[in-house]
């Protein structure tokens, strides 16, 4: 009456081995897999493309500046650019303030 009844404990989970912590990570492995070719791989190739655009730019390039601008180089240095935005009106703005670079003719007015 005032023992409780004892009862045997039962026997611990074996040890899960290779197989137990591979299938306990691939998730997180898949969701690294996923990110790296959904954000990273084409974040790097943009980073890419646009290096060379930069190195690229030649005066009498036809640009888009960051703000919206159209224009055409006039002068390249190292970390600027002179770009003419109408007739007797230029602008410098840095190499990184550069989004595009238009097909020629696009600007037909200056």
């Amino acid at each position: 009456m005032f023992i409780s009844n004892a009862y045997a404990q039962t026997a611990g989970a074996a040890d899960p081995g290779l197989m137990g912590s591979l299938t306990t990570f691939a998730p997180l492995i898949l969701m690294f897999v996923v990110m790296y070719f959904l954000m990273i791989r084409p974040q790097q190739k943009r980073q890419k493309e646009l290096k060379s655009m930069m190195d690229a730019l030649a005066k009498g390039d036809e640009v888009v500046t960051a703000g919206g601008m159209l224009g055409r180089v006039a002068k390249v240095t190292d970390t600027y650019v002179t770009v003419e935005i109408a007739a007797g009106t230029e602008i410098f703005v840095q190499k990184n303030a550069i989004t595009a670079v238009l097909p020629k003719g696009t600007l037909k007015s200056l």
